[in-house]
């Protein structure tokens, strides 16, 4: 519970439990077609108030050869109606298909510079990959082109509440 006694703005996957080891098929290392899936996400207790909600997924213990540590953008989600519950399983790229409430949500490119979910794939494990979803008191208006840069800096002053879940890969 918050301090006020109402309950915690909380992000959960039902695939993974907070600082567990992400499932295979949801990285870039999985088989056939059984990899790059993005994982299935829940939240709960949105703070009242709380017209959208944005996600960015990174991995924020990637390197820079040319220097310091520099997260890498595995996903962005922007415009997510606060009526939804959570992204299925496999919603990547899906948002079209599966209509409704849906239809309206954008995602934004990854640091390959492709819209959509982009599993990790490295020479070595143990990064973590932080899920932070943001409740926003406004939907986000940031053209064709989402990315995570646009994402936070469009963000700031409308944050209502953050909530984090952590993966290890």
């Amino acid at each position: 519970m918050a301090s006020d006694g109402s309950e915690v703005f909380k992000l959960v996957s039902p695939a993974i439990a907070n600082e567990g080891k992400l499932p295979r098929q949801f990285t870039d290392e999985g088989q056939g077609a059984k990899k790059n899936i993005s994982p299935p996400l829940e939240w709960y207790n949105l703070p009242e108030g709380t017209k959208s909600l944005a996600l960015v997924v990174e991995d924020i213990d990637t390197p820079d050869p040319e220097g310091p540590i520099v997260p890498w953008t595995c996903w962005v989600v922007v415009n997510i109606p606060p009526t939804i519950k959570g992204l299925p399983e496999g919603f990547s790229g899906k948002e079209e298909e599966m209509g409704g409430e849906y239809a309206g949500i954008k995602e934004g490119n990854n640091d390959l510079k492709q819209p959509g979910w982009r599993g990790p794939r490295l020479p070595t494990h143990g990064h973590r990959l932080e899920f932070k979803l943001y409740a926003l008191d406004d939907e986000l208006h940031l053209g064709n082109k989402v990315t995570k840069e646009k994402t936070l800096e469009a963000k700031e002053g409308h944050v209502l509440g953050e909530a984090t879940l952590m993966a290890i890969f």
